[in-house]
Protein backbone atom coordinates (compact mmCIF):
# COMPACT_ATOMS: atom_id res chain seq x y z
CA UNK A 1 0.00 0.00 0.00
CA UNK A 2 1.40 3.35 -0.93
CA UNK A 3 1.78 5.74 1.69
CA UNK A 4 0.77 9.61 0.59
CA UNK A 5 1.71 12.64 2.93
CA UNK A 6 -0.01 16.03 2.00
CA UNK A 7 1.21 18.99 3.66
CA UNK A 8 -0.58 21.60 3.98
CA UNK A 9 -4.73 21.56 4.52
CA UNK A 10 -6.35 24.65 2.80
CA UNK A 11 -8.78 24.20 0.15
CA UNK A 12 -5.91 22.67 -2.05
CA UNK A 13 -4.48 20.36 0.48
CA UNK A 14 -7.97 18.99 1.85
CA UNK A 15 -9.39 19.28 -2.39
CA UNK A 16 -6.40 16.75 -3.20
CA UNK A 17 -6.64 14.60 0.25
CA UNK A 18 -10.03 13.69 -0.99
CA UNK A 19 -9.79 12.93 -4.27
CA UNK A 20 -6.73 10.62 -3.57
CA UNK A 21 -9.06 9.02 -0.27
CA UNK A 22 -11.01 7.88 -3.27
CA UNK A 23 -8.30 5.65 -4.73
CA UNK A 24 -8.19 2.24 -3.55
CA UNK A 25 -5.22 1.06 -1.98
CA UNK A 26 -3.39 4.47 -0.78
CA UNK A 27 -2.58 5.84 2.65
CA UNK A 28 -3.64 9.19 3.29
CA UNK A 29 -2.07 11.57 6.04
CA UNK A 30 -2.45 15.27 5.44
CA UNK A 31 -0.13 17.55 7.74
CA UNK A 32 -0.53 21.17 8.89
CA UNK A 33 0.98 23.48 11.51
CA UNK A 34 -2.43 25.46 11.92
CA UNK A 35 -6.44 23.76 11.79
CA UNK A 36 -7.43 23.71 8.07
CA UNK A 37 -8.77 26.85 6.17
CA UNK A 38 -6.86 29.07 8.27
CA UNK A 39 -4.48 30.88 5.86
CA UNK A 40 -5.29 32.39 2.22
CA UNK A 41 -8.45 29.75 1.78
CA UNK A 42 -10.22 31.09 4.82
CA UNK A 43 -9.64 35.16 3.52
CA UNK A 44 -10.99 34.13 0.04
CA UNK A 45 -14.06 34.82 -1.42
CA UNK A 46 -14.76 31.88 -3.47
CA UNK A 47 -15.53 33.89 -6.45
CA UNK A 48 -15.13 31.03 -9.32
CA UNK A 49 -14.41 32.86 -12.36
CA UNK A 50 -14.28 30.42 -15.06
CA UNK A 51 -16.19 31.21 -17.83
CA UNK A 52 -15.72 34.80 -17.50
CA UNK A 53 -11.83 34.29 -17.13
CA UNK A 54 -10.20 35.35 -20.33
CA UNK A 55 -8.34 32.39 -20.07
CA UNK A 56 -9.06 30.83 -23.42
CA UNK A 57 -6.53 27.91 -24.33
CA UNK A 58 -4.39 25.47 -22.86
CA UNK A 59 -3.85 24.63 -19.39
CA UNK A 60 -4.85 27.62 -17.62
CA UNK A 61 -8.23 27.26 -19.41
CA UNK A 62 -8.52 23.42 -18.94
CA UNK A 63 -8.15 23.40 -15.18
CA UNK A 64 -10.72 26.09 -15.12
CA UNK A 65 -13.28 24.18 -17.26
CA UNK A 66 -12.26 20.86 -15.27
CA UNK A 67 -13.12 22.69 -12.16
CA UNK A 68 -16.37 24.42 -12.69
CA UNK A 69 -17.31 21.30 -14.25
CA UNK A 70 -16.51 18.98 -10.79
CA UNK A 71 -18.04 21.45 -8.72
CA UNK A 72 -21.19 20.76 -9.78
CA UNK A 73 -20.85 16.76 -8.69
CA UNK A 74 -18.62 17.67 -5.75
CA UNK A 75 -20.91 19.65 -3.88
CA UNK A 76 -23.64 17.95 -3.49
CA UNK A 77 -21.28 14.58 -3.40
CA UNK A 78 -19.77 16.26 -0.17
CA UNK A 79 -22.90 17.32 1.30
CA UNK A 80 -24.19 13.98 0.83
CA UNK A 81 -21.35 12.57 2.81
CA UNK A 82 -20.74 15.21 5.22
CA UNK A 83 -24.60 16.07 6.02
CA UNK A 84 -22.97 20.15 5.98
CA UNK A 85 -24.57 22.39 4.31
CA UNK A 86 -21.65 24.15 1.54
CA UNK A 87 -23.42 27.77 0.73
CA UNK A 88 -22.99 27.51 -2.76
CA UNK A 89 -24.45 30.45 -5.36
CA UNK A 90 -25.63 29.01 -8.76
CA UNK A 91 -26.72 31.80 -9.83
CA UNK A 92 -23.25 32.85 -12.08
CA UNK A 93 -21.60 35.98 -12.01
CA UNK A 94 -21.77 39.11 -13.16
CA UNK A 95 -19.33 41.39 -14.27
CA UNK A 96 -19.84 45.45 -14.92
CA UNK A 97 -18.56 47.27 -17.73
CA UNK A 98 -17.30 50.59 -16.80
CA UNK A 99 -17.57 52.76 -20.29
CA UNK A 100 -13.63 52.46 -20.96
CA UNK A 101 -13.81 48.72 -21.15
CA UNK A 102 -14.09 47.29 -24.92
CA UNK A 103 -17.83 45.35 -25.83
CA UNK A 104 -15.77 43.51 -28.57
CA UNK A 105 -13.18 42.01 -26.47
CA UNK A 106 -16.26 40.35 -24.57
CA UNK A 107 -17.88 39.65 -28.09
CA UNK A 108 -15.09 37.69 -29.08
CA UNK A 109 -14.76 35.69 -25.85
CA UNK A 110 -18.86 35.12 -26.00
CA UNK A 111 -17.84 33.52 -29.03
CA UNK A 112 -14.97 31.13 -27.93
CA UNK A 113 -17.61 30.23 -25.06
CA UNK A 114 -20.07 29.20 -27.62
CA UNK A 115 -17.21 27.09 -29.40
CA UNK A 116 -16.17 25.76 -26.44
CA UNK A 117 -19.81 24.97 -25.14
CA UNK A 118 -20.56 27.40 -23.04
CA UNK A 119 -22.72 30.38 -21.98
CA UNK A 120 -21.87 34.35 -22.01
CA UNK A 121 -24.66 36.87 -22.63
CA UNK A 122 -24.00 40.47 -23.30
CA UNK A 123 -27.01 43.05 -21.41
CA UNK A 124 -26.74 46.48 -22.50
CA UNK A 125 -27.52 49.40 -19.69
CA UNK A 126 -31.42 48.74 -20.26
CA UNK A 127 -31.18 45.14 -19.59
CA UNK A 128 -29.13 45.83 -16.44
CA UNK A 129 -30.88 47.86 -14.85
CA UNK A 130 -34.42 46.69 -15.69
CA UNK A 131 -32.76 42.65 -13.79
CA UNK A 132 -30.49 44.12 -11.58
CA UNK A 133 -31.97 47.44 -10.62
CA UNK A 134 -29.66 47.95 -7.55
CA UNK A 135 -26.59 48.97 -9.88
CA UNK A 136 -26.73 52.65 -10.49
CA UNK A 137 -23.52 54.34 -11.76
CA UNK A 138 -23.99 56.27 -15.00
CA UNK A 139 -20.43 55.13 -16.33
CA UNK A 140 -21.29 51.45 -16.00
CA UNK A 141 -22.31 50.92 -19.54
CA UNK A 142 -23.57 47.40 -19.33
CA UNK A 143 -22.64 43.97 -18.26
CA UNK A 144 -21.33 40.66 -19.24
CA UNK A 145 -23.32 37.56 -17.33
CA UNK A 146 -22.05 33.95 -16.82
CA UNK A 147 -24.79 31.90 -15.62
CA UNK A 148 -22.56 29.11 -15.53
CA UNK A 149 -19.93 30.40 -13.08
CA UNK A 150 -20.64 29.77 -9.29
CA UNK A 151 -19.25 31.66 -6.08
CA UNK A 152 -19.30 29.19 -2.98
CA UNK A 153 -18.01 29.41 1.30
CA UNK A 154 -14.34 28.25 0.52
CA UNK A 155 -14.21 27.86 4.38
CA UNK A 156 -17.16 25.43 4.27
CA UNK A 157 -15.93 23.39 1.56
CA UNK A 158 -12.59 23.32 2.66
CA UNK A 159 -14.02 21.60 6.50
CA UNK A 160 -16.10 19.75 4.15
CA UNK A 161 -13.33 18.22 2.39
CA UNK A 162 -11.57 17.07 5.31
CA UNK A 163 -14.53 15.67 7.35
CA UNK A 164 -15.21 13.87 3.90
CA UNK A 165 -11.67 12.25 3.60
CA UNK A 166 -11.83 11.31 6.95
CA UNK A 167 -14.88 9.46 6.37
CA UNK A 168 -12.92 7.71 3.53
CA UNK A 169 -9.84 7.22 5.96
CA UNK A 170 -7.83 9.82 5.40
CA UNK A 171 -5.49 10.83 9.08
CA UNK A 172 -4.83 14.46 9.46
CA UNK A 173 -2.73 15.66 11.84
CA UNK A 174 -3.33 19.40 12.95
CA UNK A 175 -0.74 21.13 14.81
CA UNK A 176 2.08 19.50 13.53
CA UNK A 177 4.65 21.31 11.86
CA UNK A 178 7.46 20.04 9.34
CA UNK A 179 10.82 20.39 10.76
CA UNK A 180 13.39 18.65 7.99
CA UNK A 181 13.07 16.11 5.47
CA UNK A 182 15.24 13.02 4.91
CA UNK A 183 16.19 12.63 1.28
CA UNK A 184 18.64 10.97 -1.07
CA UNK A 185 17.74 12.65 -4.33
CA UNK A 186 15.88 11.83 -6.56
CA UNK A 187 13.56 10.43 -3.57
CA UNK A 188 12.61 11.86 -0.08
CA UNK A 189 11.97 8.74 2.22
CA UNK A 190 10.44 10.95 5.66
CA UNK A 191 9.90 13.66 7.32
CA UNK A 192 10.99 15.07 10.76
CA UNK A 193 7.91 16.94 12.34
CA UNK A 194 6.88 17.90 15.92
CA UNK A 195 4.81 15.19 16.25
CA UNK A 196 7.80 12.41 15.10
CA UNK A 197 9.00 10.96 11.61
CA UNK A 198 6.79 10.36 9.10
CA UNK A 199 8.04 8.12 6.33
CA UNK A 200 6.00 7.93 2.81
CA UNK A 201 6.11 7.26 -0.76
CA UNK A 202 4.66 10.61 -2.14
CA UNK A 203 4.83 13.56 -0.46
CA UNK A 204 2.59 16.48 -1.33
CA UNK A 205 3.83 19.83 -1.35
CA UNK A 206 0.58 22.32 -1.14
CA UNK A 207 1.59 24.51 1.69
CA UNK A 208 0.91 28.13 -0.16
CA UNK A 209 3.25 30.46 1.20
CA UNK A 210 4.53 27.46 3.59
CA UNK A 211 5.78 25.71 0.78
CA UNK A 212 8.69 27.96 -0.02
CA UNK A 213 10.47 27.20 3.40
CA UNK A 214 9.45 23.56 2.67
CA UNK A 215 10.61 23.51 -0.45
CA UNK A 216 14.65 24.58 1.53
CA UNK A 217 14.31 21.20 3.38
CA UNK A 218 14.98 19.53 -0.23
CA UNK A 219 17.85 21.87 -0.89
CA UNK A 220 15.25 23.47 -3.16
CA UNK A 221 13.78 27.27 -3.22
CA UNK A 222 10.24 27.73 -5.01
CA UNK A 223 10.11 31.35 -4.43
CA UNK A 224 6.79 31.79 -3.45
CA UNK A 225 5.86 35.36 -2.35
CA UNK A 226 2.92 37.22 -0.15
CA UNK A 227 -0.08 39.08 -1.66
CA UNK A 228 -2.50 40.38 0.93
CA UNK A 229 -6.26 40.39 0.19
CA UNK A 230 -8.57 42.37 2.53
CA UNK A 231 -12.46 41.99 2.92
CA UNK A 232 -15.75 42.85 4.60
CA UNK A 233 -18.82 41.64 5.93
CA UNK A 234 -21.59 44.43 5.64
CA UNK A 235 -25.48 43.49 6.75
CA UNK A 236 -28.06 45.32 4.71
CA UNK A 237 -30.76 43.24 6.07
CA UNK A 238 -32.45 43.01 3.01
CA UNK A 239 -31.50 41.61 -0.61
CA UNK A 240 -29.99 44.16 -2.97
CA UNK A 241 -32.53 44.19 -6.23
CA UNK A 242 -34.52 41.04 -7.13
CA UNK A 243 -33.91 38.87 -3.76
CA UNK A 244 -34.32 35.89 -6.38
CA UNK A 245 -31.74 37.01 -8.47
CA UNK A 246 -28.67 37.23 -6.47
CA UNK A 247 -25.15 36.58 -8.87
CA UNK A 248 -21.88 37.58 -7.60
CA UNK A 249 -21.20 40.84 -8.76
CA UNK A 250 -17.57 42.15 -10.14
CA UNK A 251 -16.67 45.51 -11.42
CA UNK A 252 -13.10 47.14 -11.24
CA UNK A 253 -11.58 44.30 -9.05
CA UNK A 254 -14.60 44.60 -6.80
CA UNK A 255 -16.48 42.29 -5.69
CA UNK A 256 -19.99 42.07 -3.97
CA UNK A 257 -21.09 38.25 -2.92
CA UNK A 258 -24.32 37.93 -1.38
CA UNK A 259 -24.01 35.32 1.47
CA UNK A 260 -27.83 35.26 2.88
CA UNK A 261 -29.96 37.37 5.48
CA UNK A 262 -29.02 40.82 3.71
CA UNK A 263 -25.45 40.12 4.43
CA UNK A 264 -22.59 41.05 1.61
CA UNK A 265 -19.16 40.21 1.26
CA UNK A 266 -17.00 42.97 -0.42
CA UNK A 267 -13.98 42.67 -1.44
CA UNK A 268 -10.71 42.39 -2.26
CA UNK A 269 -7.70 44.25 -1.87
CA UNK A 270 -4.13 43.49 -3.90
CA UNK A 271 -1.84 44.65 -1.73
CA UNK A 272 2.03 44.12 -2.48
CA UNK A 273 4.89 44.01 0.25
CA UNK A 274 6.86 47.22 0.19
CA UNK A 275 9.70 45.37 1.31
CA UNK A 276 10.78 42.21 2.80
CA UNK A 277 7.59 39.96 3.14
CA UNK A 278 5.85 42.24 5.56
CA UNK A 279 2.01 43.90 4.67
CA UNK A 280 0.20 45.22 7.43
CA UNK A 281 -2.81 45.55 5.93
CA UNK A 282 -3.92 48.91 4.79
CA UNK A 283 -7.31 50.30 5.98
CA UNK A 284 -7.36 52.87 3.42
CA UNK A 285 -7.22 50.71 0.44
CA UNK A 286 -10.29 48.35 2.32
CA UNK A 287 -12.04 51.48 2.46
CA UNK A 288 -11.86 52.49 -0.99
CA UNK A 289 -13.30 49.11 -1.72
CA UNK A 290 -16.39 49.36 -0.05
CA UNK A 291 -16.53 53.30 -1.53
CA UNK A 292 -16.29 51.39 -5.40
CA UNK A 293 -18.77 48.80 -4.29
CA UNK A 294 -21.55 51.58 -2.92
CA UNK A 295 -20.89 53.38 -6.26
CA UNK A 296 -22.16 50.64 -8.42
CA UNK A 297 -24.91 49.42 -5.66
CA UNK A 298 -25.36 52.95 -3.57
CA UNK A 299 -28.00 51.14 -1.53
CA UNK A 300 -24.64 49.60 -0.09
CA UNK A 301 -23.59 52.70 1.44
CA UNK A 302 -26.43 52.28 4.48
CA UNK A 303 -25.23 48.71 5.26
CA UNK A 304 -23.22 48.02 8.13
CA UNK A 305 -19.83 46.39 8.72
CA UNK A 306 -20.06 43.41 10.71
CA UNK A 307 -16.56 42.19 10.46
CA UNK A 308 -13.32 42.66 8.23
CA UNK A 309 -10.82 39.88 7.60
CA UNK A 310 -7.15 39.67 5.59
CA UNK A 311 -5.10 36.70 4.24
CA UNK A 312 -1.83 36.29 2.22
CA UNK A 313 -2.39 34.79 -1.14
CA UNK A 314 0.79 32.78 -2.47
CA UNK A 315 2.13 34.28 -5.73
CA UNK A 316 4.89 32.11 -7.73
CA UNK A 317 7.68 34.78 -8.49
CA UNK A 318 9.17 34.90 -12.24
CA UNK A 319 6.63 32.15 -13.43
CA UNK A 320 2.96 31.63 -13.76
CA UNK A 321 0.68 30.32 -11.17
CA UNK A 322 -0.02 27.60 -10.19
CA UNK A 323 3.07 25.57 -9.09
CA UNK A 324 2.03 21.89 -10.09
CA UNK A 325 4.14 19.30 -10.78
CA UNK A 326 7.73 17.77 -9.29
CA UNK A 327 10.09 19.19 -7.42
CA UNK A 328 13.01 19.42 -9.07
CA UNK A 329 15.41 16.72 -8.31
CA UNK A 330 13.10 14.91 -6.68
CA UNK A 331 10.80 12.47 -8.35
CA UNK A 332 8.19 11.31 -5.36
CA UNK A 333 7.79 15.20 -3.97
CA UNK A 334 5.19 17.02 -5.82
CA UNK A 335 4.29 20.45 -6.19
CA UNK A 336 0.55 22.15 -5.53
CA UNK A 337 1.10 25.48 -4.56
CA UNK A 338 1.43 29.23 -5.28
CA UNK A 339 -2.41 29.57 -6.38
CA UNK A 340 -2.33 33.17 -6.17
CA UNK A 341 -6.09 34.42 -6.44
CA UNK A 342 -7.17 31.34 -8.01
CA UNK A 343 -7.06 28.63 -5.36
CA UNK A 344 -10.60 27.91 -4.57
CA UNK A 345 -11.10 27.72 -8.58
CA UNK A 346 -8.34 25.61 -8.97
CA UNK A 347 -8.14 23.19 -6.13
CA UNK A 348 -10.69 20.44 -7.96
CA UNK A 349 -8.53 20.61 -11.32
CA UNK A 350 -5.12 20.64 -9.09
CA UNK A 351 -6.59 17.41 -7.15
CA UNK A 352 -7.33 15.31 -10.49
CA UNK A 353 -3.71 16.99 -11.49
CA UNK A 354 -1.84 15.25 -8.40
CA UNK A 355 -3.94 12.08 -8.21
CA UNK A 356 -2.54 11.38 -12.19
CA UNK A 357 0.36 11.75 -11.31
CA UNK A 358 0.35 9.52 -8.08
CA UNK A 359 -1.66 6.81 -9.75
CA UNK A 360 -1.44 7.47 -13.83
CA UNK A 361 -5.49 6.92 -15.35
CA UNK A 362 -4.01 3.91 -17.82
CA UNK A 363 -2.17 2.07 -15.00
Amino acid sequence: MSHVVIIGCGVVGAAIAYELSQVKGLKITVVDRQPPAQASTGAALGVLMGVISQKIKGKAWQMRQTSIQRYETLIPELEAITNRKIPFNRQGILSLCLEEENIADWEKLREIRHSQGWQLEIWDKAKLQNICPQIDNEKITGAVYSPQDRQLDPTALTLALVEAAQHNGVTFKFGVAVLDAQTSPPFCSQLETTAGKISADWFVVAAGLGSTPLTAQFKQMIDIRPVLGQALQVHLGHSLGNPDFQPAITGNDVHIVPVGDGDYWLGATVEFPNDGNEIPPNQELLDSVRQQAIAFCPDLATAKIIRTWSGLRPRPEGRPAPVIGKLPGFDNVLLATGHYRNGVLLAPATAYAIREMIIPIDS
